[in-house]
């Protein structure tokens, strides 16, 4: 009897050990066989196995197994919860965490550290301040907020909901402090932007004896980073040094450091990091090639991808998906064709990241057919696909689309969060749909897990504005429960602009001087109000005080590829080397437009007080034009074609109603696409129906 009762505790153990080395390693298939053996030797309904095999299948990400087991279990412990909870979590479901949270509430079970650290871990992914608060004071009731894991949880759980005081407060009361609390607190000032303070407490941290390690470090660099605190990071890469840490060897360091020079504009101190780096990883790879793309050397990032690529090191994922990014955000879409061939290739280019980055990527390049083909091939989607589906149509200004879709993606049991609300209430109001935008807005105000926040409010505030409906705008800005930004006062403003409501633009723009006097948007946006109305003393008077506090205004800049070659322009541009047939060109299209259509200028977009000739002069020189001049230079105008160009700001009416024109007399569709959306010009008519 006693072999036999060794012998079945031997088998049970030697099960439990399989499954968790499964488990370890992400073992599916082997762990599928030791679940038949399991099953096979009588132990279906064993406690500790059952909870091995939800870990298994959790770490495996195969979380329908792990509900199975769960579901089908005759007796569960806290463990069987837990598991279970943090399987969810760790496969991106942080709802399903906290739905099991509150189920398990109604069982004669009490949760331990481990739940209620897992629990507060998913109210931070979610932003749900709110519930968060009621697990504290639960742990609080049970005993386990004292406890180091759970306390740091709680710690954590304030940083990620934008309660920085609240998580400091919760750190000063915990009983025992080690690295991980610091560290959450240090990464709490990061991302809230507090980078002054993040310092503070970095040289805090070293005043308690505390040794950093590479998440101290590595969270500090990007601190100084957000900031722009090259000194203070230069500082820290010298601590580094002088104390003996190995960055060469640590690629999150090596990495952190040339994303803090990339950040702060030192592209040679970043390339001597990365030179210095012994084995390099994909991590310092990708910084450097980034660094480079966004500094507008793009010759430069994709010589290094290519360097990459020849390394034999693999790329992973995120490089993809930043690459993709890069030629998404420039436009550059043979460069992002080329790129997903090269995806095509790789395992990583499998991963819904790279995915969804493709899909971003044609749509942000115009071309929308290529971006649903590839969105409608996805094997498996996230919200994420969706939401930049929606986006997508929103820009190119098919509202009605984007709602389907948004409809569509809740069908298929994806729920929206903050950002899928955002940008099917930014779809609504690019197409005029205010009744279906005031309509989800609701919804969302509704919702359990989410909250409205001040974008989805500025969204609104477009809808209104944009219908004429000022006051309503003004009034919800003004009783919604959140403190009034810069963004959400400059979108009434441009609606005060639009409709010419002078009297309100300038209370709104009072507003936005007194909240942020230091922004040159504010004063232009302010200055164009006064001279669409003829106040050009009072415009005068504006550009004047932004000029004496040395403020200037991002130049506009329009871009087009001609022959794989891309070309940047900027108003009154003179530098091209065919400048001159280019307004040859221009002025031959203007004169055909006065002749067939009887086109004229919209002088006021001019926006200076100066004569009629030379406003005219003025607007003949605006970046889309000069881009357009060259794109028509090259191929003509009498094929079919497309023609795509991008801005960095929004088009001016003048312009919006040049291209319209010239889309009657040519023969080419014009594909704009400006900060706010697309444009498509087609015979006379743009896809936005006047409506941007």
């Amino acid at each position: 009897m006693t072999r036999l009762l060794f012998s079945f505790r031997s088998s049970r153990q030697r099960l439990a050990n399989l499954l968790r080395h499964c488990s370890k390693n992400s073992l599916l298939d082997q762990g599928v066989q030791v679940h038949a053996a399991n099953l096979k030797a009588g132990f279906g309904f064993d406690l500790m196995l059952s909870n091995d095999l939800i870990d298994m299948y959790a770490k495996c990400g195969v979380m329908d197994n792990a509900s199975l087991v769960f579901d089908r279990m005759i007796e569960r412990n806290v463990v069987s919860w837990t598991s279970l909870m943090c399987g969810h979590l760790q496969n991106g479901n942080a709802r399903a965490t906290l739905s099991l949270f509150f189920q398990m509430g109604f069982s004669c079970l009490k949760p331990n550290e481990y739940t209620f650290s897992t629990n507060f871990k998913a109210c931070g992914i979610l932003n749900v301040l709110e519930i968060g608060m009621q697990i504290h004071c639960m742990s609080i009731i049970s005993g386990f907020d004292g406890v180091p894991v759970v306390g740091n949880s709680i710690v954590d759980m304030y940083s990620k909901c934008g309660r920085i005081n609240e998580a400091a407060a919760m750190f000063n009361a915990l009983p025992v402090k080690n690295l991980i609390s610091w560290n959450t607190m240090l990464a709490g000032y990061t991302i809230a932007g507090q980078g002054e303070k993040a310092l503070l407490w970095f040289h805090r941290i070293l005043e308690n004896g505390q040794i950093p390690d590479e998440y101290t470090l590595t969270t500090m660099l990007k601190a100084c980073s957000r900031v722009g605190k090259i000194r203070e990071g230069s500082m820290i890469h010298g601590f580094l040094i002088t104390s003996g840490f190995p960055c060469s060897g640590k690629a999150a360091i090596a990495g952190s450091l040339i994303d803090l020079y990339v950040k702060c504009g030192n592209l040679a101190a970043a390339r001597t990091v990365f030179n210095q780096i012994g084995e390099k990883n994909v991590i310092s790879w990708s910084a450097l090639i980034l660094g480079y793309a966004q500094g507008g050397n793009l010759a430069e990032a994709v010589e290094l991808f290519k360097q990459l690529q020849n390394s034999g090191m693999r790329v992973d994922g995120f490089v993809l998906s930043s690459m993709m990014g890069v030629f998404a955000d420039f436009a550059l879409v043979e460069q992002g064709k080329q790129m997903h061939a090269y995806a095509v290739k790789i395992p990583s280019g499998l991963d819904i990241s790279v995915s969804n980055s493709i899909v971003d990527m044609y749509l942000k390049c115009g071309l929308l057919d290529e971006a649903e083909r590839h969105f409608n091939k996805m094997p498996t989607r996230n919200v994420v696909s969706w939401t930049v589906m929606i986006t997508g149509y929103g820009k190119h200004g098919f509202g009605e689309e984007a709602i389907r879709l948004f409809n569509q993606m809740q069908l298929n049991n994806i729920e929206p969060d903050g950002v899928s609300y955002l940008a099917t209430l930014s779809a609504c109001s690019h197409s005029g749909l205010i009744k279906e935008g005031e309509e989800y807005f609701s919804q969302l105000c509704r919702n359990r897990w989410i909250k409205p926040g001040i974008e989805h409010y500025a969204c609104m505030v477009d809808l209104l504005g944009r219908d004429g409906r000022l006051k309503e705008a003004k009034d919800l800005i003004e009783s919604m429960p959140l403190k009034p930004n810069v963004g959400i006062w400059q979108t009434l403003l441009s609606a005060c602009r639009v409709h010419g409501n002078l009297q309100l633009g300038k209370e709104v723009g009072k507003n936005l001087l007194t909240l942020d006097g230091e922004n040159p948007v504010n004063y232009v946006m302010i200055s164009n109000i006064y001279a669409e109305a003829g106040y050009w003393k009072e415009y005068e008077q504006v550009r004047e005080l932004a000029e004496a506090k040395g403020l200037r205004k991002e130049a506009g800049r329009s871009w087009v590829e001609v022959n794989k070659v891309v070309h940047f322009f900027y108003g009154g541009d003179n530098t091209h080397p065919k400048i001159d047939k280019i307004h040859e060109v221009l002025k031959e299209m203007e004169q055909r437009m006065k002749e067939e259509l009887g086109y004229i200028h919209e002088v006021k977009f001019a926006l200076r007080d100066i004569d009629e000739e030379s406003k005219v002069e003025n607007l003949r020189v605006h970046s889309e034009k000069l881009a357009i001049g060259l794109a028509l230079l090259h191929g003509g105008w009498d094929e079919p074609r497309v023609i795509r160009i991008f801005k960095n700001l929004r088009i001016c009416g003048d312009c919006h109603d040049f291209i319209k024109c010239l889309s009657k007399i040519v023969k080419v569709v014009f594909v704009v696409r400006d900060a706010n959306r697309f444009h498509q010009f087609k015979d006379g008519l743009c896809s936005c129906r006047d409506y941007w």
